[in-house]
């Protein structure tokens, strides 16, 4: 009898742990799309009705020392860091210390004439005609250049476009931006994203990707070169408040949260920052404060990617199904982390 007991014991113990362990159809996609992409780590969260359920990690955070990715492994996010940035303006707005309309000219100082129109909101949504400066020479992160230096050296680029007109990505933009926040606070980016953001919602893991900072559980970032996985490239243009922050899914699942909740950010600015952009002949751009905002097959969808040398990041909210879907890993393959969070995605979306 005590035998009979000991094998049902044994045999109910080993089938809940091959249940637990089996593996569902996010881990057979994931693990299909790693191995056909050359992803070496990969970590994600998929948030359902306001509730994490699944997080996983998969593959290796450094290749050379065999070390596991864990749900704790930090990545580069990359732009899903504009995000932050446009929070960061909406914050001092509601302290009335500045409005989205403002002139930039207003917080920065030695701008050009050709910028006199343009205003925060232009900078948020990417319609102020400046050029972007990624991948131009002079800008990378052994330059570290200063406030100073860099407006005088993006003062020197002729002007894409008037102020409105057109749609065009522009990182420099969103460095302005991390420039305001500086002159505007009286605080360093990095202070003050720690103050008003990190440090409020309990994001640990979450700093600049400095190389030179030594950070807990950081990934290496990989790139492909002729069907070979090699060492990313480490002279890294300085993405600073347009895309330098380093981060977790459990911490980005925080951040998550705190946009449902409203903890960070009001009940405006949030609808500030998910309204599209608008250009001057009343076209939508579908991309507001940090956000883009195009549907996925049908679906509402509000989120953004993020890509550094070695790493591809996503953050994809689909608000009318109630579904979150972070994805994070070191691989250059460009939108590469968006591609899967937006299946993902669509594993959970209901019939009509």
């Amino acid at each position: 009898m005590r035998r009979t007991i000991l094998i049902t014991a044994i045999v109910f113990s080993f089938t809940s742990f091959c249940s637990f362990v089996r593996a569902d159809k996010v881990d057979d996609f994931i693990k299909t799309e790693m191995e056909k992409r050359q992803i070496p780590g990969l970590a994600l969260t998929i948030i359902l009705d306001g509730k994490e359920t699944k997080t996983a990690a998969y593959g290796f955070a450094n290749l050379e020392l065999k070390a596991a990715v864990q749900s704790e492994t930090v990545f580069e996010i990359g732009s899903i860091t504009k995000q932050f940035t446009a929070a960061g303006i909406l914050l001092l707005q509601q302290e009335g210390k500045l409005s989205v309309d403002d002139k930039v000219s207003k917080f920065v100082t030695n701008v050009p004439d050709t910028w006199t129109n343009i205003t925060l909101r232009h900078l948020l949504n990417h319609t102020s005609g400046i050029k972007s400066y990624t991948g131009l020479d002079g800008f990378e992160l052994t330059k570290h250049l200063t406030q100073e230096q860099f407006i005088k050296k993006l003062a020197a680029l002729p002007m894409e476009f008037a102020p409105g007109d057109e749609w065009k990505y522009c990182n420099s933009g969103y460095n302005l931006l991390g420039f305001v926040i500086e002159n505007v606070s009286g605080k360093k980016y990095w202070d003050f994203m720690e103050q008003k953001i990190f440090g409020r919602l309990g994001m640990s893991s979450t700093t600049n990707r400095d190389p030179s900072i030594i950070i807990a559980n950081r990934a290496d970032g990989y790139e492909k070169k002729k069907g070979m996985l090699i060492n990313r490239d480490y002279d890294l243009t300085d993405v600073f408040s347009a895309g330098a922050i380093a981060s977790t899914v459990g911490d980005l699942a925080k951040w998550n949260a705190a946009l449902d909740s409203g903890k960070v950010l009001s009940a405006d600015s949030r609808s500030q920052m998910w309204t599209s952009g608008k250009l001057n002949n009343g076209k939508l751009t579908g991309y507001g404060f940090g956000w883009r905002l195009e549907p996925f097959e049908g679906h509402k969808n509000i989120g953004h990617s993020g890509s550094t040398s070695g790493f591809s990041a996503s953050l994809q909210r689909f608000p009318d199904d109630k579904i979150c879907v972070i994805v994070l890993c070191n691989s250059d393959e460009t939108n590469v982390a968006t591609t899967l969070a937006k299946t993902i995605g669509g594993f959970y979306f209901k019939a009509p």
